[in-house]
Parts: C-alpha cells; structure tokens; sequence
C-alpha cells in the first residue's frame, strides 16, 4: 500500500481528517497510509470571499468535503453535480480529460485527486472570463 506522499516546505500547513498540521524549519515528506483521509494543503485552500467563478466554486465544494465541513454523501452528489454543470462548458480536449477524471476520482472516494484535476481549470476559466471582458 504506496498512499499519498506529501512534501511539505517549511512551515507550510495541511489539514489532515480535521487536524491541522504544521511542518518544522525544514523540508519533508510525510506518507499517509490511510485510504480516504481527508487532505488539503492550506496554501491551496480557497477562501469563501474568492468563491467567485463556477470552477472556483466546484473547487471549494471539493474542499468542504476534504475539511469534513460537508455531509460526505451530500457533498460528493453537490460535486458531481457541479462538475456536470462545467462540462457542459468546458469542452477541449484537455478539459474534458480533468472533469471526467475528476469524476472517477469523486466517485472512487478521491477528493483530493478530483479537486487537483479541477483546479487545473481555473487558468482555462480565467482565460475566457478575459476573452469575454
């Protein structure tokens, strides 16, 4: 059983099935074991104030579940909605290729794979919001 492996920077923070956990003054890796445990890299957390844009709301859908801040199977029907609502924009190749892998994550229990493949939509988001403007 690999898991997940973290590196973590120095002083950078992840919560961890609600505990926040800090590293030290140096570098280091952390294996979780546990399946399903509950991960998210506070650096990459996004604030409520920020939930302005649909991929940044799909993202923070993800993130309430990965924090436990979420009913797990209301929030998983919640992301699996949303990511529905965004593939029915986002239609490239590559795109297409994040939300139905982010799907497959959601629904094998990988929230913290789903909501990685859903942040690498919100530079393609920003990109048409900048066309549109």
């Amino acid at each position: 059983m690999t898991g997940l492996i973290l590196k973590l920077a120095p002083g950078e923070r992840v919560l961890i099935n609600g505990a926040v956990i800090e590293n030290g003054d140096r570098r280091c890796r952390i294996a979780i074991k546990t399946p399903n445990a509950s991960i998210l890299r506070l650096k990459d957390a996004i604030h409520p104030d920020d939930v302005a844009t649909p991929v940044a709301r799909v993202c923070y859908d993800a993130q309430l579940l990965l924090s436990g801040d979420a009913d797990p199977a209301q929030g998983r029907r919640d992301l699996l909605r949303g990511i529905e609502q965004l593939s029915r924009v986002f239609d490239d190749r590559d795109s297409r290729a994040a939300l139905d892998g982010a799907t497959a994550d959601v629904i094998g229990g990988n929230v913290y794979r789903a909501l990685r493949q859903l942040r690498s939509l919100l530079p393609r988001e920003a990109r048409i919001f900048a066309q549109i403007a």
